[in-house]
């Protein structure tokens, strides 16, 4: 699997918006009271309205010293902020006019933030404390001494920017939080998608053990009877058979062999770091040792130092598999290219069969689809598991030329330990 990412929780990022969203509006309510203090526009209590708003930055600062500890946040302690809030707000209304000030509205705020990123419990509540701290609003107030033009012109202009304010909080900080909600959840769907995956991969490495003990002893058996059969028959046309066939029995057994030690190797955690280009040689031999009757042509497109690699056994055998399927598909003419960058190592495969449709290419590496008349399709799903656990990834295209495209991609210095 790929490494986990420290990620923040959806409530914390959002504590967070909610604090630069306080911060915004205390310096726009700041900058009103210190306005109409100047002009003197306003007979209000300055002195409670400093002190409101000094409360309000204090928490402000605290808030922000807590969001920097490791403590959960939690919904609870979220709401309680949102519920601070309206109570600051009706603080700030009864000592400039109550229900009679044009940011009356903003209560819709802390409601909006409230609806899209908490449960709706929370919001039902907080809606209640807001309804009963408007209704008090409505007859107990100070009341807001000036001219009756200049209270009409401010009228329009306060309605003017509490709106503009609660449209543009709602619209941009609202729907960010509720993209990150989207977010943290798409990122719980992949989590559940690797734990199956991750299942499915348990289930296959215990029947692959099993197997792997069992198939042990027929294989010595075959082995035997081989060496028997070359020295009871001289035919040179069946010397030459057995010898095949006593070829394969011994790559099988080496298979076996391999597969002990790459699961010794993955508990020791022994990978020797390596050019990707040596790695990719020693694998072609290798496969080319499997598969004699293929034939291939390596081009390196690569510029530059050659990146180095620390490939875990599983990587190999997934690189193993994805060329035996090209060369299942056409074992002639094979293009295997290396390219890449500052990032990222890149190897493709193209063959020249008859290719895949593109629907057919997605389901192409789920555990048990195939699309071969023979085989469990299991082979391009543990290769795709392999790859995806040293953090690259194996997708298949139809070549527009025909046949099909195999592009692994893998991450510089890529290592089976990143799960």
């Amino acid at each position: 699997m790929l490494a986990p990412v420290q990620l923040l929780s959806a409530t914390r990022q959002n504590l967070w918006r909610l604090t630069f969203i306080r911060i915004l509006v205390l310096a726009a309510q700041a900058g009103s009271v210190g306005f109409a203090y100047l002009f003197d526009l306003l007979h209000l209590p300055w002195l409670q309205l400093d002190i409101t708003l000094g409360f309000s930055a204090i928490v402000c600062l605290l808030t922000a010293i807590r969001l920097r500890t490791s403590w959960p946040v939690t919904e609870l302690e979220y709401a309680v902020q949102l519920a601070f809030d309206l109570f600051i707000h009706s603080a700030l209304l009864y000592f400039s006019g109550g229900s009679t000030n044009p940011f009356v509205s903003y209560y819709l705020v802390p409601l909006t933030i409230a609806a899209v990123t908490l449960p709706w419990r929370y919001s039902l509540i907080l809606s209640g404390i807001a309804l009963a701290l408007y209704t008090l609003m409505l007859a107990n107030f100070y009341p807001v001494e000036a001219f009756a033009i200049a209270r009409e012109k401010m009228q329009i202009y306060g309605m003017w920017l509490s709106f503009a304010l609660a449209a543009g909080v709602i619209t941009f900080f609202a729907a960010r939080m509720a993209e990150e909600l989207r977010r943290q959840e798409q990122m719980r769907a992949l989590r559940r998608e690797e734990g199956a995956r991750d299942q499915q991969l348990l289930a296959v490495a215990t029947e692959a053990a099993g197997a792997a003990h069992e198939l042990g002893t027929p294989l010595a058996t075959m082995s035997v009877l081989l060496k028997e059969m070359q020295q009871d028959h001289k035919d040179p046309a069946l010397q030459e058979d057995l010898s095949v066939l006593q070829d394969q029995v011994k790559l099988c057994k080496e298979t076996l062999q391999q597969l002990v030690r790459a699961a010794e190797a993955n508990r020791r955690l022994a990978v020797q770091e390596q050019t990707v280009t040596h790695w990719l040689d020693q694998a072609l031999n290798r496969w080319h040792l499997m598969r004699p009757e293929a034939s291939y042509r390596f081009q390196r497109l690569g510029q530059g130092d050659v990146p180095m690699i620390a490939p875990p056994p599983d990587l190999t055998q997934a690189l193993l598999n994805l060329l035996n399927n090209a060369a299942d598909a056409c074992a002639e003419g094979l293009e295997v290219n290396l390219d890449w960058s500052a990032l990222e190592i890149s190897i493709t495969i193209r063959d020249h069969g008859a290719g895949v449709p593109l629907a057919v290419a997605e389901q192409i590496g789920k555990p048990f689809f195939t699309t071969k008349g023979k085989g469990f399709g299991l082979g391009l799903f543990l290769s795709k598991a392999s790859v995806t656990r040293a953090g690259g990834s194996v997708k298949l295209y139809p070549h527009e030329e025909g046949g099909t495209l195999t592009e692994l991609r893998l991450p510089r210095n890529a290592t089976g330990d990143e799960a």
